[in-house]
C-alpha cells in the first residue's frame, strides 16, 4: 500500500495483515554531488515503488524520507523518530532502503533493517532496459524481505 488516502482506507480495513513499513531514503545535496544524490533518490524511488506493487497488502510504502546528505546526525535522529512512531503501531518490520553508503555507518544505531543497494545510474538507459534492471533488483529484495519475515516467525 502506498501513502495515499485510498490505500490508507484499505490499510485501516486490513491492518491486522499489514506488518511491514518501508522507508525510502532520498538524499538531497546542492553541492558537487547533487547529480549523484538525485540519481540515488530516483533509483530508490523506482525500486521501492516496484517493491510495493509486488507486496501490495503486506506492506506500507511510506513517503520518502528526504534528508540533506551532508547532515547525517540530524537525519539519524529523524529516522529514529520514525522508528519510534512506527513501533507504536503494529509494524513488526521496518525496512529502510537506501543507496547512500553513509547510512551503513549508522546501521547499528537503528532498530530497523537497513537495506543498502548500490545506485544504478538510470538516466541514459533505454526505458525497457531500465525496467528490466529495476525488476531484477526487486527480485533480490523480495528474497531478502521474505527471509526477514521468516526469521521472525
Amino acid at each position: 500500500m502506498r501513502w495515499t488516502s485510498s490505500d490508507m482506507d484499505m490499510y485501516m480495513k486490513e491492518k491486522e495483515y499489514v506488518d511491514t513499513a518501508v522507508i525510502p531514503m532520498l538524499p538531497v545535496s546542492f553541492g558537487s554531488d547533487m547529480k549523484q544524490a538525485a540519481s540515488m533518490a530516483e533509483f530508490i524511488a523506482l525500486l521501492t515503488n516496484q517493491l510495493e506493487r509486488q507486496f501490495r497488502g503486506r506492506l506500507v510504502l511510506l513517503p520518502g524520507y528526504t534528508y540533506f546528505k551532508n547532515d547525517s546526525e540530524k537525519s539519524l535522529e529523524g529516522v529514529k523518530n520514525w522508528e519510534r512512531e512506527l513501533g507504536k503501531d503494529q509494524f513488526k518490520h521496518v525496512f529502510i532502503v537506501t543507496a547512500d553508503t553513509e547510512w551503513k555507518k549508522h546501521e547499528r544505531n537503528l532498530s530497523s533493517s537497513l537495506i543498502w543497494l548500490p545506485s544504478i545510474p538510470l538516466e541514459h538507459m533505454d526505458e525497457n532496459y531500465k525496467v528490466s534492471i529495476i525488476e531484477d533488483q526487486v527480485k533480490q529484495l523480495m528474497h531478502l524481505f521474505i527471509q526477514k519475515w521468516r526469521e521472525s516467525e
